[in-house]
């Protein structure tokens, strides 16, 4: 028998355009809800956590509707988390825009600083680095993806600790600037660039990423 689809929860924290982010899951065969209601995200086999603009107001709204805590609590248990754009930024410790340092989730170390390149933002888009192993860009690796953003994590500073394997990063380049583009760590995954503005390579890695997810709750479904 089928796996039954995917249900995930699209973080509402006020971030725009995340309309197309939900199309872009019910359009890969997801059982898709715009909320940020406590139960449902924890509940959900996936969560997404989009975000667009400022990091430091990207990081508050997700706080004033209490995702910061759903993360954690999702994480804590092995539950998948994608975020997408400024949701994979606010997922570093900090960030620095116009000199003004904010602090993120801090589910990874380090900090979010301007590109270094120069024509910015960062806009359109570009090719990227993907690590061997990757479930995210398995049979996409080659493909183009679509970016738009001034900022990125462009160090990385987590690595295998004991018996917990290293986390896959996938880097791009723009101006001489090499950055973030991806990271697979456990439960938790995040790209820089807008799988659901994309294209297919888009809809291919949204599908990957469904295809991570366990479905919970599903005994009688699957009895």
């Amino acid at each position: 028998m089928a796996d039954p689809p995917a249900r995930v929860v699209v973080l509402d924290h006020g971030s725009g355009n995340v309309r197309s982010v939900v199309r872009a899951l019910e359009a890969v065969g997801a059982e898709v809800q715009l909320t940020a209601d406590r139960t449902a995200a924890l509940e959900a086999d996936g969560l997404v956590v989009p975000g667009v603009g400022a990091f430091a107001a990207t990081v508050q709204q997700i706080r004033a509707v209490g995702g910061d805590r759903i993360v954690e609590t999702r994480l804590a248990g092995g539950r998948p988390v994608l975020g997408i754009c400024v949701g994979l930024q606010v997922m570093f410790d900090a960030g620095d825009e116009h000199g003004e340092r904010s602090t993120g989730l801090g589910q990874w170390p380090g900090e979010i600083t301007r590109l270094m390149a120069d024509v910015v933002p960062h806009m359109g888009w570009n090719t990227v680095d993907a690590p061997t192993g990757t479930a995210l860009l398995d049979g996409i690796q080659g493909e183009r993806f679509y970016f738009v953003h001034s900022y990125a994590a462009r160090t990385w500073e987590l690595d295998a600790v004991g018996p917990l394997e290293a986390p896959l990063v996938t880097w791009a380049e723009h101006g001489g600037d090499r950055f973030i583009a991806a990271v697979e760590n456990g439960a938790l995954m995040a790209t820089q660039f807008h799988p659901e503005k994309s294209g297919e390579a888009g809809a291919r890695l949204l599908r990957n990423w469904l295809g991570t997810l366990p479905r919970y709750g599903r005994a009688e479904a699957s009895a």
